[in-house]
């Protein structure tokens, strides 16, 4: 199939999809009775599947979760077109035309020579658009805090707000350890101001995944990372504390220190990207 054919074959499908969506919210009872609200917490499972899918590398799994995905964006926009406010055709040319006026290396004369320069040239005509005030308006506040921080920190950095080294970051690392450790470490729990605590605590974190960022490591790729290999050891040790004809809450720590040396021992492949 030669690429005229293939996107005749690709638009046949998308076609076929719009008329299916069309029938189930017409029929189906189920369907008839969802609302953009309804579909919201539904979407964002749909997203987190997807995103399992991509950690597992598991590509026959994320076509499908693409799909699922592609489903609640046609029938968020059947719903749209129900009430004369925007439909799929428009969904579709506002983000060819943000694309378009969104890459003016590619559509413009603008010059970017790597990707650090596409992504601020990217930022400042967001900003732009948005008529936002503040450069960091449009990070979504229900984003989980720690990919918040991470793209606010990117947001500071399209705009040239942002550390020279990484040594200077380290060092800022270590500044917030010593901060914390000084202020709580050596305090009884029963004494320590936790709001106080949480804030240094917070701080702390910041500078971690500043100083991940700028050594280009995703800290929310490695996180789950650890967290993986942390339940891939958790269950080793469970299966061998049954094979043991014990529970894990009839077994001393040190019993299960035992275990926990012979489960890092065991091969673990994350399966993430």
């Amino acid at each position: 199939m030669n690429k005229s054919e293939k996107r005749k074959s690709q638009l046949a499908a998308f076609d076929r999809l719009l008329t299916i969506m069309d029938e189930l919210r017409e029929q189906c009872p189920w369907d008839k009775k969802q609302t953009i609200e309804s579909l919201r917490h539904l979407t964002i499972e749909e997203t987190f599947e997807l995103s399992d899918a991509i950690l597992d590398n598991d590509l026959e799994s994320v076509s499908k979760e693409l799909g699922d995905i592609l489903l609640h964006i046609v029938f968020y926009a059947r719903i749209g077109s129900e009430s004369q406010v925007f439909d799929i055709g428009d969904v579709i040319h506002q983000l060819n035309e943000k694309l378009i006026r969104r890459h003016p290396h590619i559509y413009g004369d603008t010059q970017a020579d790597d990707e650090e320069a596409v992504k601020q040239n990217w930022e400042k005509i967001k900003l732009g658009e948005k008529g936002n005030k503040s450069v960091l308006g449009g990070v979504p506040r229900s984003l989980p805090a720690l990919i918040k921080a991470m793209r606010i920190q990117e947001k500071a950095r399209g705009v040239g707000f942002d550390w020279e080294e990484k040594k200077q970051v380290w060092e800022k690392v270590e500044e917030e350890m010593q901060e914390f450790k000084a202020a709580f470490d050596e305090v009884p729990d029963a004494d320590m101001e936790k709001e106080e605590a949480k804030g240094e605590f917070g701080d702390l974190l910041f500078s971690l995944i500043n100083y991940a960022r700028f050594i280009d490591i995703n800290p929310e790729e490695a996180l789950e990372r650890t967290n993986r290999k942390f339940i891939h050891r958790f269950q080793f040790l469970e299966k061998a504390a049954k094979a043991s004809g014990k529970s894990l809450a009839d077994m001393t720590l040190a019993e299960m220190d035992i275990h926990w040396e012979k489960a890092k021992s065991e091969p673990f492949e994350s399966k993430s990207k």
